[in-house]
Order: C-alpha cells, then sequence, then structure tokens
C-alpha cells in the first residue's frame, strides 16, 4: 500500500463514515487513514496524518465543511478535498467550492464512481456538475479574475487551456512537453497575474473568456 492514495473521512454520521470506508477498503490503491466527526477534527487529523484526499461533509456541527475548508487552505495543507454530499442545492455545494475543494460527489454515489472520483482528484483534475459551474461562474464574475487574457503569454494560455481542460500537472506536462515543475511555475504565473487563488478559479477564468486547450 505505499504508492495507495491516502484518505481521510470527515463526517458526524459515524454510519456514513463506516459505509465510506466499507466501500474503499476493498480498493487496492486507496488507503483510509482516518476517521473525524467534524470540520475541527478533521483539520487536525489532516495536518497530523497528511492524506492525499480528504473526503468532506458540508453540514456538521461545529465547525462545517467549508470552514473546514478554509482551515486548511490557511495551514497550507496541501490534501485535496473532495466533498461528499447528500444536499443538491447550489448554495450549499457553491460555497464549500469557493473555498477551495476540488469536486463534490453525493452521499448514494456508486462505490466504483467514488473511487474514479478519489483518482481522479488526486490527479489533480476538478469535478464539477455543468449548472454549479454556471453558477460558480456567475458569482466570480465580480468576486475575482480581473487581469486580462493578454497578459498571459502563449505558453502560459496553452497551460490554462488544459487546466479547464481538467488536465493534472503530470497530463500538462506530459502534452506540451515539459517538466512537472515548469508547469508548476506556469501555473503559479498563471494565478498571479490573473489575481486568482487556486486551479478551480483558473478553469472556471478560462471558461469565461474562452481559453480552451
Amino acid at each position: 500500500m505505499a504508492d495507495a492514495i491516502r484518505v481521510l473521512l470527515v463526517d458526524d454520521h459515524q454510519v456514513v463514515r463506516r459505509g465510506l470506508r466499507t466501500f474503499l477498503e476493498v480498493q487496492d490503491d486507496i488507503e483510509v487513514v482516518g476517521e473525524a466527526a467534524d470540520g475541527a477534527e478533521g483539520v487536525a487529523h489532516a495536518e497530523e496524518l497528511k492524506p492525499d484526499i480528504v473526503l468532506m461533509d458540508v453540514k456538521m456541527p461545529g465547525m462545517d465543511g467549508v470552514e473546514a475548508l478554509r482551515r486548511l487552505r490557511e495551514l497550507g495543507n496541501p490534501a485535496r478535498v473532495l466533498i461528499v454530499t447528500s444536499f443538491t442545492e447550489q448554495r450549499t455545494v457553491v460555497p464549500a467550492l469557493r473555498a477551495g475543494a476540488a469536486g463534490y460527489v453525493y452521499k448514494d454515489v456508486d462505490p466504483d464512481a467514488l473511487a474514479g472520483a478519489i483518482r481522479s482528484v488526486h490527479a489533480g483534475h476538478i469535478l464539477l456538475q455543468p449548472e454549479v459551474a454556471g453558477a460558480l461562474l456567475s458569482q466570480e464574475e465580480t468576486n475575482s479574475g480581473q487581469g486580462r487574457p493578454g497578459s498571459l503569454t502563449e505558453r502560459e494560455r496553452e497551460v490554462l487551456g488544459l487546466i479547464a481542460d481538467g488536465r493534472s500537472n503530470r497530463e500538462i506536462a506530459r502534452a506540451l512537453v515539459l517538466s512537472e515543475k515548469t508547469v508548476k511555475t506556469h501555473v503559479s504565473n498563471i494565478l498571479m497575474k490573473l489575481d486568482l487563488a487556486d486551479r478551480t478559479q483558473a478553469a472556471l477564468w478560462a471558461v469565461r473568456h474562452g481559453v480552451t486547450g
């Protein structure tokens, strides 16, 4: 299991955590390294256990999932967060995505689809359904990304287009025949030039401005 994707489960319902663990423990490439019953405990465990992926509920007593996401970002924790929720309303999901989540799935997700979502997010992809992407676009229109497409170099535009296509840094490096380190530098420059916080905002900015891979 040395190369397994390390997953932390954060949900206030023990039966949900038990179900998620049961789904995931049969996967050869996924290891559940811990569980937490609320956001504060989840943040503490994420700092201690250093998981690759955090499966996070949104609605929890005390510190909820959105606040936990913000705290993880403040701490610079590199774990990617996949929201697992029973709520379908945009007003519930969108704040979590804006706080830094890499995507979301519903609690009734098929086990194979859940494992696939974890692998996808671990690879650097962003999981957004079209209606939620549209809601994010409308909100981010006035909140961030005031830069102009002309401020990017041609190579940065290529990288941004591939981010919008959901490609990971490794996939971008392969597509453009670059090192991953160089791709990371391009991504950092893109975020700085466009005044964006993360890859999710970069992908949405690219869609809004017609930059495609």
